[in-house]
């Protein structure tokens, strides 16, 4: 995964801040070529919809663009450690990789909470690779709910 790829997620984690919504973003992109297939950020709020996860949109509108409902030889980067509805429907994808920023001890489902790739019933195992620029992605988090306390 390059750098690009990163900074192209952070700018849509940007975008779902300055929209008020939980500033998550994604990318989804060719494991090979690295060539990106699509971008999203929560959009929760925008959509009235709790389904509406950067990750969940990356995937349909990926598959979309590919017409197809599988995404072997594509690996998603996202901004926060999925949570379980989110990696449950990466694995359904089967992508290959999964790269995420920063680290989700409260609703995280791929390290933390159900750690949904190391259960047993799962069926696709995916390759992880959490914490980059987790720090980064982290403050954006941190500095989006400390505003919404106020």
């Amino acid at each position: 995964m390059n750098e690009n790829i990163f900074r192209v997620a952070y700018e849509e984690a940007l975008a779902a801040f300055q929209a008020d919504e939980v500033p998550v973003g994604a990318v989804l992109f060719h494991t090979q070529t690295g060539e990106v297939v699509a971008t999203a950020r929560n959009r929760t709020e925008e959509n009235r919809d709790p389904l509406a996860h950067a990750e969940l949109l990356c995937i349909q509108a990926a598959c979309r663009k590919l017409g197809v409902k599988r995404l072997t030889g594509y690996s998603l980067f996202v901004t926060l450690e999925p949570c379980t509805m989110c990696a449950g429907a990466i694995a359904w994808a089967r992508l290959d990789h999964l790269y995420f920023g920063a680290y989700d001890p409260k609703t995280g489902g791929v390290c933390q909470g159900s750690c949904v790739f190391t259960h047993p019933q799962t069926h696709h195992k995916i390759n992880i690779t959490g914490g980059i620029h987790a720090d980064e992605c982290g403050s954006l988090m941190t500095r989006f709910f400390q505003e919404r306390r106020k």
